[in-house]
This record gives structure tokens, C-alpha cells and sequence, in this order.
């Protein structure tokens, strides 16, 4: 697949930006943390900012996100009602749980977050393709699931297919996922957020695959969940699904420590009611 290094440079100071959540940056802080030269850096500011998706602070030079973006987030955001409607009962949820949730939807290659409560921003992407992306194709039809479990993964992984099989039987009989609570586990989301995986160097990639287990054992069959069990839990997910009664969105509730097995109902149920209110409001 061919790229272009001049736009993906543009990419990289937006995203920056957006990542920044509202601060500025001037030149110099901006090339020296981007590792662009300030020649093509300053380029790059002056045509966004020409084209209104920067602002440009007379007094301090510094730049932010610009009201060009208000308009393209409307209209993009005008494709995924099902993600606003989400967002006020997720905050509810979050409140309730003092957790961060979020909602989020596979567009094109890559799965994209579409609301986030909480620290953080919306608009993080992930590479749809194993060891991330189960849940995306979870709870639709089974060919879906093998095209996924098909594609070439972006880092080294195992996959004991008879389990993974065994977590989708269980996972749509019980309406929501839970993922384990490992060190790896977090370190692969961090690592994968917004990076072509597949672009990273063999070493690099071969380091982080060991560090990640089976795909199958990072989520909890019903034998673990005991009520009076006590698991270690990074997040419990569902689904939406939209008129046509296709998987669209995947909301998730954060927990991030060790929960009994009951806790892990009660929070998967708040969340299944969440994602069935979603559901129904899009007529799903």
C-alpha cells in the first residue's frame, strides 16, 4: 500500500493536537516533539491555519485546533448517531462506577473511538485485526468472526482456536466480554493506539508478541466468574446493533482491579441495559 509522507505528516501534527486536549504549542515545541525540520513544520501550521483547522495566537505564536474541525466533527459524527445518543447513559455509567466508558466502532481498516468519558479524548485508533478486534465481530455472523480471525496479525499472538471458539459461545449467551487484567494486556493497547503495527520494526514486534498471551485466555469463560471469585479486570464490553440488526457499536466500562465474579455480573448488566437502551433508541 502506497503512502505519502507529506500528508502523514500533517496527520501527525493534527493528531498531536488532538491528543493535547486543547493546549498550544509553538514552533519550535512542535517540530522538536514531532522530530519535523521547523521549515516543514512551519509549512504544514501556516496551510492548516490558512484553511482554518488552526488557530494561530498573535501574542504568545503559539498554535491550537482550529473551527474547521467543529464543522468536519459534525458531519462525521452525523454517521455514528448511535455513539451520540450513547454517550449521556454512559456517563451516567461512568458516575455510578467512577470508571471510564467508552464507545467505539470499526471504520474502514482500523477501530475508532467515538465517545470516551472520563480522561482522554475520542478519536484513538486501533488496527482491526488479532490480537485486537474480538469484540468487534463477537456477537455477529460467524464468517465475520473467521475473516477477522484470517487476517494477518499485527503482532506475534497464539491462538488456540478451540478456546476463542469456546469465550464466542459464551460471550453471545451472556451478552457482554470481560478481558483479564494483565500488565501486557495494557501495554499492547497503549503500544498499538494510533501506530501501524504492521510498520513497526520485526524486533519490536517480535519483543511486544511475547508479552502477549494466548487470545483466547485474555478473556474469562463462565468457569472463572464465580460469584464469590475474585478476577482481576481490565474492561467488560457489549454490543449495539443498528436497524438492520448488525453489530455497530462496542460500548465498554472500564474496572482496571480485582472484582468478585458477582461484581463482574452486576457491571455487565448495567452495561448490557446501557447498550439495549442504544440499541432501541436507533430502532435495532
Amino acid at each position: 500500500m502506497r503512502t505519502s509522507p507529506p500528508t502523514t505528516r500533517v496527520l501527525q501534527v493534527l493528531d498531536h493536537l488532538v491528543a493535547a486536549g486543547g493546549r498550544r504549542f509553538g514552533l519550535s515545541q512542535l517540530a522538536r516533539e514531532l522530530d519535523l525540520s521547523k521549515p516543514t513544520c512551519l509549512g504544514i501550521l501556516t496551510a492548516m491555519t490558512d484553511g482554518g483547522y488552526l488557530l494561530r495566537d498573535p501574542v504568545t505564536k503559539t498554535y491550537g485546533l482550529g473551527p474547521a474541525l467543529i464543522t468536519a466533527g459534525r458531519v462525521a459524527q452525523e454517521g455514528f448517531t448511535a455513539a451520540g445518543l450513547a454517550r449521556p447513559l454512559l456517563e451516567e455509567l461512568a458516575e455510578r462506577y467512577s470508571c471510564v466508558c467508552s464507545a467505539s466502532a470499526v471504520v474502514g481498516d482500523q477501530i475508532v473511538v467515538l465517545e470516551r468519558t472520563g480522561p482522554g479524548v475520542a478519536g484513538q485508533r486501533y488496527p482491526f485485526a488479532p490480537p485486537v478486534g474480538l469484540m468487534y465481530v463477537l456477537w455477529g455472523p460467524d464468517a465475520e468472526f473467521e475473516r477477522w480471525l484470517a487476517k494477518p496479525p499485527t503482532l506475534p499472538v497464539k491462538l488456540n482456536r478451540g478456546r476463542l471458539r469456546q469465550v464466542v459461545a459464551e460471550c453471545r449467551e451472556r451478552g457482554y466480554l470481560v478481558e483479564s487484567l494483565t500488565l501486557a494486556g495494557v501495554r499492547l493497547h497503549s503500544l498499538l493506539a494510533g501506530v501501524a503495527a504492521y510498520e513497526l520494526p520485526a524486533e519490536v514486534r517480535d519483543l511486544v508478541g511475547q508479552m502477549v498471551s494466548n487470545l483466547g485466555e485474555r478473556f474469562y469463560l463462565a468457569e472463572d466468574l464465580a460469584p464469590r471469585k475474585k478476577q482481576p479486570v481490565n474492561f467488560i464490553a457489549a454490543p449495539t446493533f443498528n436497524a438492520t440488526g448488525a453489530q455497530e457499536l462496542v460500548l465498554t466500562l472500564s474496572v482496571g482491579t480485582t472484582i468478585t465474579g458477582a461484581e463482574i455480573a452486576r457491571r455487565g448488566q448495567a452495561l448490557t441495559d446501557v447498550a439495549a437502551k442504544v440499541t432501541a433508541s436507533v430502532g435495532g
